[in-house]
């Protein structure tokens, strides 16, 4: 089965990379992946009680190909959204990536 028909967004794929700063130290940076065809959705009310119970801040479902270069940590960004990949998950057969997410906004002025 391909879902690439039900992904109907653009997201920039943005990861932290860190390297030393040659004085003991290092420096994290995030630097844009790529970007991966993707539907965002909104979870189920059973989904947002049981992120809840987690304690975690799980707001939005993506959806992606099976094979998409994501993982958690990683930020995807796109119409103004800036979602944090809490989770990646797939079902038994591989028809889609599910990335969980938490969608951060930038305080106010």
């Amino acid at each position: 089965m391909d879902i690439s028909h039900l992904l109907n967004r653009q997201l920039a794929v943005w990861r932290t990379l860190t390297t030393d700063d040659g004085a003991g130290g290092q420096t994290s940076t995030r630097v844009q992946h790529g970007t991966v065809p993707a539907k965002v959705d909104q979870p189920s009310a059973t989904e947002q009680m049981v992120a809840m119970q987690s304690g975690s801040g799980h707001s939005h479902n993506v959806y992606l190909q099976p094979d998409a270069p994501i993982r958690r940590g990683d930020e995807l960004r796109g119409d103004g959204q800036v979602l944090r990949v809490l989770a990646v998950v797939q079902p038994s057969t591989p028809v889609y990536a599910k990335a969980l997410c938490e969608l951060t906004q930038e305080e106010g002025i």
